[in-house]
């Protein structure tokens, strides 16, 4: 991977996260450490976005790197990792009572 394909996974991801964070308000804890956390995760999903959800439309890419499948796959990590830190709280906020 060169270095202009990582800042367009960069982009993608802190495009995702903070219409995630900022805009829908999807977060375990609100502040910039979490939005921050999730530019990190979703860097690795959109990544992971081109090698799992295909290649689509030639002409939006650079490389190796289909912007909506590198979209789809931050989207579809940051879900999943809010999902299950918010349910690992809940269990733990049960067993207190």
């Amino acid at each position: 991977m060169d270095f202009i394909s990582f800042l367009i996974l960069l982009v993608i991801s802190v495009a995702v996260s903070g219409i995630l964070h900022f805009g829908l308000e999807y977060y375990v804890s609100a502040g910039m450490w979490s939005f921050i956390s999730k530019v990190v995760v979703g860097w690795f999903g959109a990544s992971l976005g081109t090698p799992a959800f295909g290649r689509w439309w030639p002409g939006l890419n650079y490389n190796d790197v289909y912007y909506i499948p590198a979209s789809l796959g931050a989207f579809a990590i940051l879900v999943v990792a809010v999902d299950i830190v918010k349910m690992g709280k809940g269990a733990k906020s049960a067993k207190r009572r």
